[in-house]
């Protein structure tokens, strides 16, 4: 199916179209039925709480261009923290910054906050994914809450960038990532010092049992549409 095909991405496209002047909302959502000729039941069956669920299908569109994107580069050559990096701008420089500030909008509402923090986890829990990260214990959880960290302070300064080609937010890019490497480093030398090792044999055997979630099922829940099958 193309993405001429599949009335999400068309719903999708269309709405940037009016997010500026509208944001996400559901005037945007009927604009963009109303463009693309998608009946105005079917694109909210598509997107069932209007705003919010327009707001995270773009953003989740974002993530898989950008996977798709560092799936296609050729990062032999680069160190990790450098491809850590690429990655974060790429995300960014796929994205429209007006449809992205209007979305900080709304997700900085008490009552969508944690589709927000879960849309920034996903985001992160892709880079890792593409970069070929196996972890599956304690740390697959730590690596995705720093790297969501980094990502949204990043996003914070992008949003505010009026530099030539964002180039303030690339170094402070750097700089964030930088500091995660140095943490990183820290962290090696602690695993090193016998007190810690002794803590790791003792009370903090039991993170030997924290595991990964499976990655099965994450995207399917109750009550959502996806439109019909052939």
């Amino acid at each position: 199916m193309t993405s001429q095909d599949d009335p999400r991405a068309r719903l999708l496209s269309a709405a940037l179209e009016h997010v500026a002047f509208d944001g996400w909302s559901d005037e945007t959502l009927a604009h963009a039925a109303d463009d693309c000729g998608v009946a105005l039941s079917e694109a909210q069956a598509l997107f069932p709480r209007g705003a919010v669920d327009l707001a995270l299908g773009y953003h989740r569109l974002g993530d898989q261009q950008m996977i798709a994107q560092m799936i296609e580069t050729d990062l032999s050559q680069m160190r990790y923290r450098d491809r850590v990096a690429l990655a974060v701008r790429t995300r960014l420089e796929i994205a429209d910054k007006e449809a992205v500030r209007r979305g900080s909008t709304l997700f900085s509402l008490p009552t969508n906050a944690g589709d927000g923090a879960k849309a920034i986890w996903e985001t992160a829990d892709g880079i890792w994914g593409c970069l070929g990260d196996t972890s599956r214990d304690v740390n697959w959880y730590t690596k995705r809450m720093t790297l969501s960290a980094v990502y949204s302070s990043v996003l914070l300064y992008w949003l505010g960038d009026t530099s030539d080609g964002n180039d303030a937010t690339w170094a402070f890019l750097d700089r964030r990532i930088d500091n995660v490497m140095q943490i990183e480093k820290t962290k090696a030398q602690l695993r090193e010092n016998p007190l810690v090792k002794s803590f790791m044999a003792g009370p903090g055997k039991i993170l030997e049992n924290v595991t990964a979630p499976s990655s099965s099922g994450r995207e399917t829940f109750p009550g959502y549409w996806s439109g019909s099958k052939n």
